[in-house]
């Protein structure tokens, strides 16, 4: 009588399905967490190129005939411009010190060794600990008593305080990679300090200053409430201050204001999907370090 053997499946072959089958969960997964994020932007959008009458009929409805009034008419307004200006300056200065000062302290954090160094460290970590929100009051008085209130200094320095600390965090582990011979080496060739910075480590923590950079220039953009507390003056406002002025002004025209939110939003979204690889290498390069 013959015998039938069957032979047990491959435990490779077990493995390499329960692989696939997580991958596709994880792809289904994040295709989900995508759609729900992209579609309130997508409702914002498409809004602006309808009518307000079409918005009431079908709220959730595509443009039937597509108003592109609604966006030039934002566009020749004086005052989109003058916020767009206004956050244009607010957000480079506000990098610009955040990334000087941050990579002058990390430096020296990361590079030498002296008495309370591990406090500085953990003070600046704590930092992060503390979001703006919670000491907008004290913050306000504070800015009040410089005479910095209802001006675009009164939100750039805070902004560069409460962007410090993830700065600090994000450049340390890039400066300590940098090997100590190559520092020895150009003290060796008479490199001084300063000349060891500028020469070598800016252009060897590229990837890290620009991470930082993007992420400061974003949350600059993007910040409402500390603007909403020192700035009172219309001609000072930012466009997150901006859009609620002019939702507020013209509540009866959901088109525009969908425009006018749009429009606000384009920069933010295209600087951070041009540099969107920049900013996972970045942090990717400061978890290895």
């Amino acid at each position: 009588m013959a015998t039938i053997t069957v032979n047990p499946p491959r435990a490779g072959m077990s493995r390499g399905r329960r692989r696939a089958t997580n991958s596709l969960g994880v792809y289904f997964v994040a295709l989900v967490l995508v759609t729900l994020m992209l579609v309130p932007v997508a409702y914002i959008i498409l809004g602006g190129f309808r009518t307000n009458s079409e918005i009431t009929v079908d709220p959730s409805g595509f443009p039937v005939t597509w108003q592109i009034g609604n966006y030039l008419s934002v566009l020749g307004s004086e005052v989109f411009w003058r916020e767009v200006a206004n956050s244009t300056i607010a957000a480079v200065v506000t990098t610009f010190f955040v990334v000087a000062l941050g990579l002058m302290a990390s430096f020296v954090l990361a590079r030498y060794s002296f008495r309370l160094r591990g406090a500085m460290y953990a003070l600046f970590s704590a930092g992060l600990m503390f979001p703006i929100a919670v000491a907008i009051t004290p913050l306000y008085i504070l800015v009040r008593s410089f005479g910095l209130a209802n001006s675009l200094a009164g939100v750039i320095v805070p902004q560069i305080a409460f962007s410090l600390p993830v700065t600090i965090i994000i450049l340390v582990p890039f400066l300590q990679a940098i090997p100590n011979e190559l520092q020895e080496a150009a003290a060796i060739d008479g490199c001084s300090r300063v000349g060891f910075f500028w020469r070598m480590v800016i252009p060897l923590s590229k990837a890290g200053v620009i991470t930082v950079g993007i992420l400061a220039f974003i949350a600059s953009w993007n910040s409402y409430i500390l603007p909403l507390f020192i700035l009172n003056n219309e001609s000072a406002y930012t466009l997150p201050l901006g859009v609620q002025a002019y939702a507020s002004r013209y509540a009866v025209d959901t088109a525009k204001v969908l425009a006018f939110t749009s429009l606000s939003m384009i920069p933010a979204l295209a600087f951070f999907s041009l540099f969107e690889r920049r900013i996972v290498g970045g942090l990717t390069g400061a978890v290895k370090g």
